[in-house]
C-alpha cells in the first residue's frame, strides 16, 4: 500500500483508509463485534494504516476499532470525532470545550489508547466560537491526548479561523465522481494552507460501485432511504454515470469502484479517501485501486463524462444539509 502525507502536517497515512462507520451504523444491519474486529484486522494485513470512526457512530464502533488495532497501535493512525449532543447527531451539535474534553476521555477508553492521532470536529457548532473549539483541541494536543486537529464538512471561513489558532491537519468532506463541490472553494484553500483532504463516501454511498440500481431496496434503518439522491427516479437518472465509468473500467480490467477511487487519488497528492465496507471481497477490491494509475487520456475521458452527465438529486435531506459548510 502506498502512503501519503496529509498536507504539510507530517501525518502519513495509507493512500486509502478504512471508513468504519458502516460496520455498525447508518447502512442497515452492520457486523457484530467479532466480525467487525476481524475485518479491521484484515485491512491492517492488506496495508491500511488509517482508520476513521466517531463518537456519533456509537460506542460499539469505537470499541471495534480499539480492540482490532490494540496489537498494532503504534503502526496505525486512528481518527475519531466530537461535535454532537450526547454523541447523537439527531440531537443537534455541541462543541463546547467541556464537551470536547469529555468526549476525548470517553474515546480514549473505547479506543484502548492514550492518544487520538486525528481528532475531528464532526460538524461546526454556530453557538461556539471556532477559536474556542480550536483552543480546546490545542490544549488537548499540549496534554498529549491528541496529536492532530481535523474538521468535517466545515466551510472555508471556519477552517481559516480554526487554523489560525491550531493548525488543521485534515478536512473531511464528501467528494467523489458524483459530488464535486469541494473543487470550487475548498480544495484551493486546503492547498493554500497545507491541509490534507479526506474524502468520505468516495464511492457515492455505494452507488458508484455499480451494485445499486433503481430496483435496489435498502434495509429499513439504512440512511440512504432518506437521501434525495437515492430516490428511485434519481438512481435511474444517475445510472448513466455508472455505465460510463464501467466502460472505462472494463477497458482497464478494473471495476467501477476502483476507477472512482483512482480518480480521487489522481486529483491531489494529499488526498486520502476512506471507503467503507462490511465485506472482505469489497475491501480487497477497493484497496487494489491504490495500484491503478489513470492515464491523462483516461482522466480526460472521465472529465468529458462528468461534463456531459448531470447528477440528479441532493446529497442530503434539507435538515442535514443545513449543517454543512458552516
Amino acid at each position: 500500500m502506498k502512503h501519503r502525507q496529509l498536507g504539510r502536517s507530517g501525518l502519513e497515512v495509507s493512500a486509502l483508509g478504512l471508513g468504519c462507520m458502516g460496520l455498525s451504523f447508518a447502512y442497515g444491519p452492520g457486523l457484530d463485534r467479532t466480525a467487525g474486529v476481524q475485518l479491521i484486522r484484515q485491512a491492517v494485513e492488506m496495508g491500511v494504516t488509517f482508520f476513521d470512526t466517531a463518537e456519533d457512530y456509537g460506542a460499539l464502533n469505537e470499541e471495534m476499532v480499539g480492540e482490532a488495532l490494540a496489537p498494532v497501535r503504534s503502526k496505525v493512525v486512528i481518527a475519531t470525532k466530537f461535535g454532537f449532543k450526547d454523541g447523537n447527531a439527531s440531537a443537534g451539535v455541541d462543541s463546547r470545550p467541556e464537551r470536547i474534553r469529555a468526549v476525548v476521555e470517553q474515546s480514549l477508553q473505547r479506543l484502548r489508547t492514550d492518544h487520538i492521532d486525528l481528532l475531528y470536529q464532526h460538524r461546526v457548532d454556530p453557538a461556539v466560537p471556532m477559536e474556542d473549539v480550536a483552543g480546546a483541541v490545542k490544549d488537548l494536543i499540549a496534554q498529549g491526548k491528541v496529536r492532530h486537529f481535523g474538521m468535517s464538512e466545515a466551510g472555508v471561513d471556519s477552517i481559516r479561523r480554526a487554523h489560525a489558532v491550531q493548525p488543521v491537519t485534515a478536512v473531511q468532506s464528501e467528494y467523489s465522481l458524483w459530488w464535486r463541490e469541494p473543487e470550487q472553494a475548498l480544495l484551493p484553500v486546503l492547498e493554500e494552507l497545507g491541509i490534507g483532504f479526506v474524502p468520505f463516501s468516495p464511492l457515492g454511498k455505494g452507488f458508484l460501485t455499480g451494485t445499486i440500481n433503481a430496483q435496489t431496496t435498502f434495509a429499513q434503518d439504512d440512511f440512504r432511504n432518506i437521501v434525495p439522491r437515492f430516490t428511485t427516479e434519481a438512481r435511474q437518472a444517475n445510472q448513466a454515470l455508472v455505465d460510463a465509468i464501467s466502460a472505462i473500467a472494463q477497458a482497464r480490467q478494473a471495476t467501477p469502484a476502483q476507477v472512482a477511487l483512482a480518480w480521487l487519488l489522481a486529483q491531489r497528492p494529499w488526498i486520502a479517501p476512506i471507503p467503507g465496507t462490511t465485506k472482505l471481497h469489497r475491501l480487497e477490491e477497493n484497496l487494489k485501486a491504490a495500484e491503478l494509475v489513470l492515464s491523462t487520456e483516461e482522466l480526460a475521458r472521465i472529465a468529458e463524462v462528468l461534463a456531459r452527465i448531470p447528477i440528479q438529486g441532493e446529497r442530503y435531506p434539507a435538515a442535514l444539509a443545513a449543517r454543512v459548510g458552516r
